[in-house]
């Protein structure tokens, strides 16, 4: 049995992220929240929930128009960064503002037992953490004029597994969502899948290649693109599979050369490129986006996914082996083939 491994992007449902509007996502979901939980309890705070959202929209989209421009004089760049600073700050402070209401709000209400409270004050919890994240990332960004790690952004409130991938992709700059990861065998199949949370190609291909082999123990070869290797996969491969095909970067040596020109080799990168079917075929069936939420939801929608994938390539075989078997009996009996009506 061969196989073919390689990875693609499966976007979530979220919206191109900024600090500021994920700052808004988390305020939107604090103040409603918390009035919904006001009103059972009978408490007039958060009577004008609605008016306060509306001023906080406002207020970021005076952020947003707030444009730094091609001013030449020194002057007027100073003048204008104070500008953007204190439309910032105004954001800040009222954010701060609502935050520390909803937190007062919570404590006179107290615990009474109540699980679906109890749950929703959990829920409100969450999303003050996350705004107080957010508000610290702004002022870090603006007024203190530091570059934000990476490591430390989030990119969706709602679904933060949500990672910023960069594939080289022309015309696509970046998605936003999760990297999976397949393995096909020659027959269309797709063995195992797997999404990679914080993984990049070369830390999955062993396990990629581990998990297909104990579950099909006739898995002989797997073909990679060059982005899984890592010298430690090219020794580590070997010890799994017979023949594993993943090409090397940069300059190689003459033994490294001999093998990968070998009709081999070559034979099979040129059939590596049929898994780019695979993943079509899946994207185009649903898999391109994730309409779930969570991360088990993500995880379980792609599971689904490839076991539909899998049940319609058996569609597809049956189907052949029955025009086949059709045509051989047209044939033996000199019956002449009915026309196909056009779809």
């Amino acid at each position: 049995m061969q196989g073919r491994c390689d990875s693609f992007v499966v976007e979530t449902n979220v919206h191109y992220p900024t600090d500021i509007n994920l700052l808004l996502d988390a305020l939107r979901k604090i103040i409603l929240l918390t009035a919904r939980l006001s009103k059972k309890y009978r408490l007039t705070d958060w009577r004008q929930h609605l008016h306060n959202f509306r001023s906080l929209k406002r207020l970021m989209r005076t952020v947003l128009n707030k444009k730094r421009g091609a001013c030449r004089s020194e002057e007027k760049k100073k003048q204008k960064e104070k500008e953007i600073q204190e439309a910032y700050l105004q954001y800040i402070q009222a954010a701060q503002g609502f935050v520390k209401k909803a937190q007062a709000t919570l404590a006179a209400i107290g615990d009474d037992g109540d699980i679906v409270i109890a749950a929703m004050k959990q829920t409100i919890e969450k999303f003050i953490v996350a705004a107080y994240r957010q508000i610290d990332q702004i002022k870090r960004r603006v007024i203190l004029g530091e570059m934000i790690p990476h490591d430390e952004k989030v990119f969706s409130i709602f679904e933060p597994h949500t990672e910023w991938v960069v594939k080289g992709k022309a015309g696509v700059p970046v998605e936003l969502g999760l990297k999976v990861c397949i393995l096909e065998d020659q027959h269309q199949f797709i063995l195992s899948q797997h999404v990679m949370e914080k993984q990049t190609d070369e830390q999955i291909a062993l396990f990629m290649t581990k998990e297909g082999k104990s579950r099909f123990p006739s898995l002989c070869q797997v073909s990679y693109d060059k982005g899984f290797h890592s010298p430690t996969n090219q020794e580590e491969l070997k010890k799994e599979i017979a023949t594993p095909i993943l090409p090397r970067k940069g300059k190689l040596s003459k033994k490294v050369q001999e093998l990968e020109h070998s009709k081999a080799f070559i034979k099979a990168r040129h059939q590596h490129s049929a898994v780019e079917s695979a993943i079509n075929a899946l994207e185009v069936h649903g898999l391109d986006y994730c309409p779930d939420h969570g991360i088990y939801g993500f995880k379980r929608y792609v599971a689904l996914a490839v076991v539909a994938n899998n049940v319609a390539r058996i569609g597809a075989i049956i189907k052949a082996q029955r025009e086949k078997a059709l045509k051989k009996k047209y044939k033996k009996y000199g019956i002449r083939e009915p026309l196909k009506m056009a779809a």
